[in-house]
């Protein structure tokens, strides 16, 4: 499964409900250094690490490539909302409000897929080997977006350990580093500023909450790419 980004950039996130949920949470405005993924490769291993944004999206690739194969998954689904019932976990853990349900079971990868169609808007952080591969994402809520008078001091190193990927798998590098500019890199660091100009609301719909979930945002995504140490810019517009 493609990230987000890369299917937004290559223009195919059109009707993608997991694109169109990673912007839910944004307001108009600017959204400096979402996204954002750090980079390498040592003897032919690579190194990844990502920011929250894409612990979904990493996910269902290694499930994918696992299929009816199954491995240990750890780690938790986390909530605002019940989740009981729905699936088979370890235990419960709250905290101001927050659900954490955690996971520690032999799962197949159609399995990983299936409920993460069935649980879309809940955080998945779960860890898990395929083959070589091995992801690993942190049991936390991931932090809320914020606007451009929030954004980190200049020059300051950007904290990207949310997600861990290591691999030697290059179609699964290629859904985060899609790049003809980074095919060969050595390091490579991305940072996305995400500007979100127009909130498209549904029509004939008076609900708040399925108003918030329904509205479309349009925008536009600016890629910023360190690649051993010569940097790139691009952008792409999006509606989702």
């Amino acid at each position: 499964m493609d990230s987000f980004i890369k299917k937004i950039f290559e223009q195919t996130a059109s009707g993608d409900s997991n694109v169109h949920n990673q912007f839910v949470k944004f307001s108009r405005g600017q959204f400096p250094n979402r996204a954002m993924i750090r980079a390498k490769i040592s003897k032919g291993r690579y190194i990844i690490d990502t920011t929250a944004e894409f612990s979904k999206d990493l996910i269902i690739t290694l499930a994918e490539k696992l299929g009816d194969q199954k491995t240990l998954v750890t780690g938790a689904l986390i909530s605002t909302v019940d989740l009981e019932g729905q699936f088979e976990y370890k235990e419960r853990k709250m905290a101001m409000g927050v659900k954490k349900y955690m996971i520690e079971s032999e799962m197949s990868g159609n399995e990983i897929i299936a409920l993460c169609g069935k649980i879309e808007k809940t955080f998945f952080a779960f860890s898990f080997k395929s083959g070589d591969t091995e992801l690993t994402i942190q049991i936390k809520s991931p932090k809320s977006a914020k606007g451009s008078s929030s954004s980190k001091k200049e020059g300051k190193k950007a904290k990207i350990n949310f997600c861990k990927l290591k691999t030697e798998d290059k179609s699964i590098v290629n859904t985060l580093i899609f790049d003809s500019e980074a095919s060969n890199f050595k390091k490579i660091e991305i940072k996305h500023d995400i500007i979100v100009d127009k909130i498209i609301l549904p029509e004939g719909e008076d609900d708040f909450v399925k108003i918030r979930e329904l509205a479309k945002r349009q925008g536009k995504i600016v890629r910023k790419l360190d690649i051993d140490g010569k940097e790139v810019q691009k952008e792409a517009e999006f509606i989702s």
